[in-house]
């Protein structure tokens, strides 16, 4: 559980002070970061890599909208709804594939300030959301 919800998956993130970031890896030899977490760079091949909390906000390097169900095995909710996709710049770190909490296009500019949230993706067996990770356009 990450800030009291239910995750995909609780390797991909790391609670921090400002709250859940994303957990990635980064390379004591050539500073190249990862994400998700891996134990060799895929820059320098070494493999000395300590895990770190990645940056919580960033720009919006690109994006699009889903607008169709993707094909198996995407496993999200019955009711499909279109949901953003981008590409976010973590200043000094990486660009990281993620969804966005908007999907008017008019609410979506490339350069736009953005902040990691979680956001549902599915229910579990007994119902509960099952959170992922997001990014949320945010006050310059």
């Amino acid at each position: 559980m990450i800030a009291g919800k239910q995750t995909v998956d609780d390797a991909l993130f790391v609670e921090t002070a400002e709250g859940p970031a994303l957990l990635g890896s980064r390379c004591t030899d050539c500073a190249a970061y990862t994400f998700p977490r891996q134990g060799g760079c895929p820059r320098c091949t070494g493999s000395s890599m300590r895990e770190v909390p990645l940056s919580r906000t960033g720009t919006l390097w690109s994006w699009t909208v889903q607008g169709f169900r993707p094909k198996t095995p995407y496993t999200g909710t019955e009711a499909y709804e279109p949901y953003g996709v981008a590409y976010v710049e973590l200043p000094g770190q990486l660009i990281v594939e993620a969804r966005l909490v908007q999907t008017d296009p008019q609410q979506l500019e490339i350069g736009m300030p953005v902040e990691l949230t979680l956001t549902p993706f599915r229910d579990d067996e007994s119902g509960r959301p099952v959170h992922t990770f997001a990014f949320v356009g945010v006050a310059a």
